[in-house]
This record gives structure tokens, sequence and C-alpha cells, in this order.
């Protein structure tokens, strides 16, 4: 148990409780090395395991490693023991923005400023291909110099989360912000919906109530969905026109993030946001499924790089000209076969373990994602050997490139065929140049991708 004095994997001094729900802690510590405050959610890994949450906390580390931006809250480092997680994050001690609206509207030009940080960092999200699903005024919080911080991604959701139809089908978030065709659970894009959500909570900072608000949950649902609301008469017209766009019931014509920021009254006092690209370094995604494995003597767990990333020009060059077929075209039949898979480096790896195991093979890591696998009988050219690595292309869809490295290439065909294919069924999302791929936002799709499945359907608010 967390108790304030106590010190965390020898490296963070715990300090006072800031809040609790019903699956994680957040406590205020002190970095033990720097002296510097951080933020530590505890999340009882029990729990999450039970009701099925591990997607979700995988997917929360995901997000909070892609998204590095002036006004999102950032991750700092992933620990684990046996019983618990503990996100290490950046302490931001202004409050929430929602207490400051609880005390009425703020002033237009604190509401427009507050604004423009919330869509900079939205919109820099979905650049990196992340929905948030839960944009309210709680899960904004303020720094010390009153600038805005994004914070909270449970429910957010990547990419790859799409169903075929390029829609997210997952109903969450808290009811007051959801977009109307988020609660028709009939599929949404969730972009499209997260600006449904930044339209609310401008609407909220100016009036100082909601939009959309009955005591009667299915009557507010039918208000949200004909987007039927009233502008306080000291809304400027420029703000109502705006709005309204926002506020637009039908996300096919809903207005975009671009065009909100081209709009004159976003544009006013605009200040001048940090460059990202300079600010930040790109970091490399941390293993989120090592989170879940054994830890039984409570020491902090290593969750760097497993694998090798790839980067577009990395994959480009895998390719003839900008076709991403080459990934898939056989350079060497015989020695080099190359495959995909949608689970995490982890799942990868311990799977080549259980085959080693399983045929007596010996495995030696070789650093990144290289690993050399060699037979322990002498075949007719020798001992039997062969390389795999692993590429990164997302946190969820690698590359593995398998060859031979030694000893007779039909021993090793026949062991590929006989055993070693067979073996990693479960993992082999495609084989290269046996089925058709299609390029879909960015990642590689087949024709049922992996869903987001860590949010129940029927859940309509956040769980810490």
């Amino acid at each position: 148990m967390e108790q304030k004095g106590s010190v965390l994997m020898q490296r963070y001094e715990i300090g006072k409780l800031l809040g609790q729900g019903t699956f994680a802690k957040v406590y205020h510590a002190r970095n033990l090395k720097n002296g510097t405050s951080v933020a530590i959610k505890v999340i009882d890994k029990v729990k999450v395991l039970k009701v099925g949450m591990i997607d979700q906390i995988k997917c929360e580390i995901s997000v909070m490693r892609l998204v590095r931006h002036p006004h999102v809250v950032e991750l700092y480092e992933v620990m684990a023991s046996k019983t618990k997680i503990y996100f290490v994050m950046e302490y931001v001690k202004g409050g929430e923005l929602f207490d400051k609206v609880s005390k009425g509207k703020l002033k237009h030009d604190d509401a427009r400023r507050y604004f423009q940080q919330l869509v900079s960092a939205v919109d820099y999200c979905h650049s990196r291909g992340v929905c948030h699903r839960d944009l309210k005024p709680e899960n904004l919080l303020l720094d010390e110099n009153g600038n805005l911080k994004v914070s909270d991604f449970g429910l957010s959701a990547l990419a790859q989360s799409k169903h075929q139809d390029g829609l997210l089908h997952t109903t969450c978030g808290t009811p007051a912000y959801v977009a109307p065709e988020v609660i028709n659970r009939k599929g949404y894009d969730g972009i499209k919906a997260d600006i449904w959500s930044c339209g609310v909570i401008l609407y909220v900072l100016l009036a100082g109530f909601l939009p959309f608000r009955d005591s009667n949950l299915m009557e507010m649902y039918r208000k949200i969905g004909k987007a039927e609301f009233k502008f306080p008469n000291w809304f400027a017209s420029d703000v109502r026109r705006l709005l309204s766009k926002i506020l637009d019931p039908n996300p096919k014509t809903r207005i975009s993030l671009a065009k909100i920021m081209e709009s004159s009254w976003f544009k006013k006092g605009l200040e001048k946001h940090i460059d990202t690209n300079k600010e930040y370094k790109e970091l490399p995604p941390l293993d989120a499924d090592g989170v879940f494995g054994a830890c039984e003597n409570g020491d902090h767990i290593e969750l760097s790089k497993p694998c090798n990333n790839l980067n577009a020009f990395d994959i480009i060059s895998f390719s003839s000209g900008f076709d991403l077929s080459g990934l898939f075209e056989e350079k060497d039949r015989k020695t080099e076969v190359r495959f995909t898979s949608n689970k995490p480096a982890s799942i990868i790896i311990s799977k080549f373990e259980e085959i080693c195991q399983s045929l007596g093979l010996k495995v030696k890591k070789k650093g990144g994602g290289l690993f050399k696998f060699e037979g322990s009988k002498e075949g007719r050219k020798g001992h039997l050997g062969f390389d795999a690595e692993i590429f990164e292309i997302t946190p969820v869809f690698h590359l593995v490139e398998m060859k031979k490295s030694d000893g007779d290439t039909l021993e090793y065909q026949k062991l590929l065929k006989e055993n070693v294919r067979p073996a990693l069924k479960d993992i082999v999302w495609t084989w290269q140049g046996e089925q058709p791929q299609q390029l879909q936002n960015g990642v590689l799709q087949k024709e049922e991708p992996p869903s987001h499945s860590g949010v129940s359907e029927v859940v309509l608010h956040s769980s810490s």
C-alpha cells in the first residue's frame, strides 16, 4: 500500500493523495534523483485483469507515449510490480479547468485562450492517429502559468482501433459531452466526435453551464441527437456561428479542426505555440504488454524498445518506389521469409521462445529485435541456424524477417514448413505474398483488423 513518505522502486518518494477512482489512485511524488515533482497514477493490476481492462491500459500507455505536446500531460515512464502498474507523469498543480467553470462562466478572452490550447493539443493528437474520446473540463488540467494540459487518455483510441468501415464502435465518454453519432452506436469517426466535445467545452467555458442538460438521461440524448440548444444572450454573433458549425449533429458536415483554426474568432489573440518537433524528441515506444507480464520481485520493469523501429523511410526502402507490396515480396525464396503480426513484440518473442523449447533449439538475443536460433543436432551441412528480426511499424504492428544463417537449405525449409510456421499461426497476420493488403490510415489492414476492446460497449462514463 502506498503511504505518504514511502519510497517507490527506490526512485520516488510518495506524497499526498491527489485523487482516486475505482481502479486507480493518483499521488504527488518527488523524484529522489533530481527533486522534481511528479504525479504517479497507481493502477490495481488485479482489478484491471478481473474486469477485462487490459487492452484499455495498454492503449493508454501506447497513446501517452505517442503524444508529446506542450498542452498534453507528459508520461515520463511506466513501472510495474506483481500487483500494481505505475504511470509516472508530469505534475500539473493548477487543478482542473472544471473547478474554474464550476464557479461560473469565464471571461471571453480566457475562454478563447483555453479553447485555442485545447484545439492545438487535440489537432496534434489526431495527427498522431490518436482520438481522445473523453474530452471534458475534468480532464483538462492547468499548470502554474494557467496553461491548459489535456489528461486522462484511458478511453482513447488509436487508428488501429477502427473497424473495416473506418469507424469506431465503442460507446464511451461522458454523456453530456458525447457526440450524437456515438450515442447512436452505428459507428463513428473518433476525430469528428472529439471536435463535437471541444464545442461543448467551449460552450461551457463561455456560458458556465452545459448546452444539453436534462434530469432525464434519455431526454438529454434526444436533445444531443438533434443538437437542440440555445445560446445565452451574451454570446457574440461570431462565436455563435462557429459553435453552430461545431455542434452540427451530422458528422459529415461538421466543421474540421483546420477550419476552426482558420476562423477569425479563433485567430484573435492567438499565441505562438511551441514547435513540438524541436522541443520534444521522439521516444521509443514502451512495451505496453510488459506491464502485465510476470513480475514476482516487485522491481522496476524495463519497458524500453524491444525491437527495431521502422519509420516511413525504412518502410519505403523495403519497397520499390512507394509500393508497399515490396514488404511482402520474396527476395530469396530459399532462405528468407517475412510475416506481419498485430501482436506486441513481447508476445512474438515469447512465441519464438516457446518454439525453441519444443524443438530443442538454442536462442541468443543479439540486441534490438535480432534473435539467432541454432539446432542442437548436426545436419547434412552442420548445425542448422537461422535469424529472426522484429521490426516495429506501430506499437501493435510488427514485421518479422526470418533468414537462414547456417546449415542445409532443404532442412531449413522443412523445419519452417512442418514446425515453425504451424507454431506461429496464432500470432501471424500475413505471410509475405499470401494475402492482399491495404494501406488504411497509415496502417496495414486486412479484412478484420484488431479492435480496441478495452471498453464495454454500454459504458457511458469514464473509469479512472
